[in-house]
């Protein structure tokens, strides 16, 4: 990302959120360019960045939403993705939100079970409906990634096995009121090898076939997200390589592929710039202290996750030192044992990488406010979140006399 952070600093103050939506678009290009002549849709994972500009600057390329929460089928609606490029995933839905989505006639809904199955046929009874439905599979495939980020084997909570789903889709096609027209699995996050993708293809594309000769037919097919970026040093997956292996896996099926991606559309389109407040030594232990938190970027202290983290025009001897925020918390860090130059009050961090799961998992925590996020288009910068103050964080509280005294 080619910018003058010390001037963004200046315009906006810090912590700060910056992203590059010229980078966003190229890789929303290459994987598009990856599947050319195959008919795909690339519906993006908003959970990974929900600013409602990142979702209108992909829109207005052509993508889709992947959704989780009926709070992103708004989002995704408010930002002008087409309703026939949203899907709505998750594995705890509520009646209202089923409703909500059935009757904005969304492209489908994508089940987790079939106790969901049948609360989705019932709601769609009664709104008198059709309801279009995939139903989520988990083909029970290692796919070599952090345990909090692992969704496709039998002891994660997502999805069901080939067995249950075959029983779904028999019984979604005899209904009134379903239409089982796509099948999905996500097996993790951060992928970073190929054979996993292959091996759970292969077994999806199977049942597929199987359901195809009993005459279900299958016009979606949704081989999730997951494909991993670079943080440190990680070898990636091409995204030839990647489209190469999942149409040999769908041969001869006549469906849409349907790729979700979040982070590897925003995680490296994304920085997250914070001052210094202090250095301090305990013992030999060195700690930069700066203004940013784990309520911020939460990523390093719940996953344990590398972030590459530079000193703005800084130079000189570099030695390790923990970046710790505010938060009273010791779980409270952005890195650890990070080689830095001596700093000094107002010198700015940059922390790379954190444009996928920064902001959206941000949170109010210690009364601390949400910080503002900016966008880099075309050399011009854009504010697209203000910064949070006090009044925003207390605006939906009550303060109420329930008659104790001191």
């Amino acid at each position: 990302m080619s910018v003058d952070i010390k001037n963004l600093v200046q315009k906006y103050d810090t912590p700060l959120y910056v992203y590059d939506f010229d980078n966003i678009a190229r890789r929303y290009e290459e994987l598009k360019h990856a599947f050319e002549g195959k008919k795909s849709l690339v519906a993006y994972a908003v959970k990974s960045n929900s600013n409602l500009a990142v979702i209108r600057h992909l829109a207005n390329m052509g993508a889709g939403a992947d959704c989780v929460s009926i709070g992103e089928v708004k989002r995704a609606l408010r930002a002008g993705v087409k309703k026939y490029r949203i899907i709505f995933s998750g594995v705890g839905k509520k009646d209202e939100e089923i409703r909500e989505a059935l009757q904005e006639d969304i492209l489908l809904i994508n089940l987790e079970s079939e106790a969901e199955m049948k609360r989705v046929e019932m709601l769609a009874k009664e709104l008198g409906v059709e309801a279009r439905i995939s139903i989520r599979v988990n083909p029970n495939v290692d796919p070599k990634t952090h345990p909090y980020i692992s969704t496709g084997l039998h002891e994660n909570k997502f999805g069901v096995s080939i067995d249950a789903a075959k029983r779904m889709y028999i019984y979604a096609k005899k209904s009134e009121h379903l239409n089982p027209i796509g099948i999905h699995f996500h097996i993790g996050s951060q992928l970073t090898e190929l054979s996993p993708i292959e091996e759970a293809c292969g077994i999806v594309a199977d049942l597929v076939r199987s359901l195809q000769a009993i005459n279900i037919d299958i016009k979606f097919f949704d081989i999730g997200g997951g494909l991993g970026v670079v943080y440190d040093d990680e070898v990636t997956i091409r995204t030839e390589a990647y489209a190469h292996a999942i149409t040999q896996a769908i041969k001869g099926l006549d469906v849409t592929i349907v790729m979700e991606p979040g982070r590897y559309m925003v995680a490296n389109s994304g920085i997250f710039l914070t001052k210094v407040l202090y250095e301090k030594k305990n013992g030999a232990k060195r700690f930069v202290i700066v203004d940013g938190a784990m309520n911020d970027l939460i990523r390093p202290s719940l996953y344990n996750a590398y972030h590459k983290i530079e000193a703005v025009q800084k130079t000189g001897e570099t030695t390790p030192a923990d970046v710790v925020g505010p938060v009273c918390e010791s779980g409270d860090f952005l890195g650890k044992d990070i080689a830095l130059p001596a700093l000094e009050h107002n010198d700015i961090l940059v922390v790379h990488s954190a444009g996928a799961y920064g902001f959206t998992m941000s949170s109010n925590y210690n009364t601390r406010g949400k910080v503002a996020e900016v966008a880099i288009s075309n050399g011009n910068d854009y504010l697209i979140r203000q910064r949070e103050n006090f009044d925003d964080q207390i605006r939906l509280e009550e303060v109420c006399d329930t008659g104790w005294q001191s």
